[in-house]
């Protein structure tokens, strides 16, 4: 595929509107990615990323998990199951893990698709932290696989980690992006 020689000419404030009336009340709720191991994920995305489980859901006919992980308050999380399914499915941006049982103990089974590479699609979720360089170096320490250091590229301030299941994980913040896109 031939590089464009610019970028397309588009009135982007034309997007920057009022939704239609009928969409006040979506949300952005979750990103589903597929997982191999459900204990190796939940310790990463818990201890790693300081997520916390907010909902899990068996399906056992159809044998599948669903974890839904976010950053709230445990004393927010209802105690009761149908409250707190109902408060997990109201929370934004949360993270859906979706373990297909069987995949953990199947040596046959590599991976799934990450998007990063051919054919390309899916290419990360994104973590907006106080200090990237901090967080990296406590990445570093846990033995977290980076794809970009702060400093790696051409865009200095920014990271890239992977899940144990291969998915990235761009390491930002939202000073350190403004810096960037107006400099």
């Amino acid at each position: 595929m031939a590089e464009p020689a610019v970028c397309p000419a588009v009135d982007y404030n034309s997007y920057c509107v009022e939704p239609d009336p009928a969409c006040k009340d979506y949300i952005m709720q979750q990103t589903m990615m597929r997982i191999k191991d459900p204990k190796v994920s939940l310790e990463f995305y818990t201890k790693v990323l300081g997520m916390r489980l907010l909902k899990r859901l068996d399906f056992h006919e159809m044998k599948f998990s669903l974890y839904f992980m976010g950053y709230e308050s445990a004393n927010e999380i209802p105690v009761n199951e149908k409250e707190r399914t109902l408060w997990a499915f109201a929370r934004k941006a949360t993270v859906e893990l979706t373990h297909n049982w069987g995949t953990e103990c199947d040596s046959s089974f590599k991976a799934y698709h990450n998007g990063n590479s051919e054919p390309k699609g899916f290419g990360h979720i994104g973590i907006a932290v106080p200090d990237v360089y901090k967080a990296c170096e406590r990445f570093e320490s846990l033995g977290v696989n980076f794809i970009k250091k702060p400093d790696g590229g051409k865009m200095k301030g920014i990271a890239f980690i992977t899940d144990p299941d291969g998915y990235w994980i761009e390491i930002l913040n939202g000073q350190g992006i403004s810096e960037i896109a107006n400099s």
